[in-house]
Parts: structure tokens; C-alpha cells; sequence
């Protein structure tokens, strides 16, 4: 049997809300080239994300890592401010 515990998904994204208790909501951007045209264009992706400190601020980039189930929406927490 393999051990899968370090092969977690990683992402760095910048925190765009912390209104809630222990979470934050973590804005990732991915650069990709368009399929028919070439160019390069920005795709991004919302994460809510774990935050036991409650200490996050607005603007702040973080790694955020894929973790178990903690609420209908949370699979991400916080790892370290980058």
C-alpha cells in the first residue's frame, strides 16, 4: 500500500474575504493558453479555506493545501503566509 498523505494538492491564491469564524475565502489564479486562439488568459477559482489563528488579512498570498471535509464547503486550509 502506498502512502498518499504527501500527495496533497497545493495551491498559492490571495485572501478576498475573512468575515467568517476560522475561515477564509482564498481567490487562486492559473495562467492557461486558449485552446482555438493562443492567447494567454487568466482563469481563477474561489476556495474557502481553514484559518484557525483568525489573523488573515485582506490581500495577504497563502498556500492553501487539499485537506479532509471540514464543513459543506471547506476541503482547503491555510498552510503558511507566502
Amino acid at each position: 500500500m502506498t502512502d498518499t498523505r504527501g500527495s496533497r494538492k497545493e495551491n498559492i491564491g490571495v485572501v478576498i474575504s475573512n468575515k467568517m469564524d476560522k475561515t477564509v475565502v482564498v481567490k487562486v489564479t492559473r495562467k492557461m493558453r486558449h485552446e482555438k486562439y493562443g492567447k494567454v488568459i487568466e482563469r481563477s477559482q474561489k476556495y474557502y479555506a481553514q484559518d484557525d489563528s483568525n489573523a488573515l488579512e485582506l490581500g495577504q498570498k497563502v498556500r492553501i493545501m487539499e485537506t479532509r471535509p471540514l464543513s459543506k464547503l471547506k476541503r482547503w486550509r491555510v498552510v503558511e503566509v507566502v
